[in-house]
Formats: structure tokens, C-alpha cells, sequence
């Protein structure tokens, strides 16, 4: 008998003005796993924004949004970009943009509300009025 396990996880690159300052693993929440399940069969959404919050909650499998959102914008493809096993999500805040001390980031199917696919918390990243920000999400299947 044929046994085939189905795995998916997350990673999520913070750079800050070109600096990598945050490299961590994600949750893929339960309404994530869901929506793959549905994209699968043509009914699920593709992911097309990432937002920003200052929530310091743990992830817990069963989040559907952010615990404080502050931001949230479009990604620079909506969808992603497929590659071997893995879809890449990006999203830039530039200056002026998303602006605080920002300690979560999910991604999302819509500009707001959506399905949220994963969620991360991390140490403390502070966006100045000057900086950029770029968050790279890597989703892999495996």
C-alpha cells in the first residue's frame, strides 16, 4: 500500500532597506490548509496581500486574522510566483508606509477580511517613515 504524506510550511524573510533583519518559520493556520484543499478542487482563493500588525499573541493553528493589524498591501504578484514545490509572495511597504514597530505578518486572500493562509510573530522589526520593507513568504509543499 502507497502512503503519501502532504506537508506544508512557510518561511518569511524581513529585510529593512535591503538588510535581511528577520529570517523565521511560519504557521499555516487551519483556514489555510482548508483553502489549499479547496484550490485544489477550483473553489479556493489565491493569496493576494500581506499585512503588518503589532500583536504579540503566539500563532495559534486556528487564527484567521491578525491579533493587531496596522497595514496591509497587495503582493507584488497577486498569487505568487510558482517555482519547484514552492510559491514565493512578496509584498514591499515603502517609506511612509506601515510605519511602527512591527511584530506580525500574515497572508491573505483579499485588500481585507480574505482568508488568511499563515500567520508569523517575531522580535520586534521598527519601520521608520524613511524605510522600506520587503516580506518575502515562502510557502513550500512537500
Amino acid at each position: 500500500m502507497l502512503n503519501e504524506n502532504f506537508k506544508v510550511t512557510g518561511q518569511v524573510t524581513i529585510q529593512k532597506n535591503g538588510e535581511v533583519v528577520r529570517d523565521i518559520p511560519n504557521t499555516i493556520v487551519t483556514a489555510g490548509k482548508n483553502n489549499i484543499a479547496a484550490l485544489i478542487s477550483g473553489a479556493g482563493s489565491v493569496m493576494t496581500h500581506m499585512a503588518v500588525g503589532t500583536g504579540t499573541n503566539a500563532v495559534a493553528a486556528g487564527d484567521t486574522t491578525l491579533q493587531t493589524e496596522t497595514d496591509r498591501n497587495a503582493l507584488s504578484t497577486s498569487g505568487g510566483t510558482p517555482s519547484t514545490n514552492t510559491v514565493v509572495h512578496t509584498a514591499v511597504w515603502n517609506a511612509g508606509d506601515g510605519t511602527g514597530s512591527l511584530t506580525e505578518a500574515g497572508l491573505f486572500s483579499a485588500s481585507s477580511s480574505g482568508t488568511m493562509m499563515a500567520r508569523t510573530v517575531f522580535s520586534a522589526v521598527n519601520k521608520g517613515a524613511s524605510d522600506v520593507l520587503t516580506i518575502t513568504w515562502t510557502v513550500t509543499i512537500s
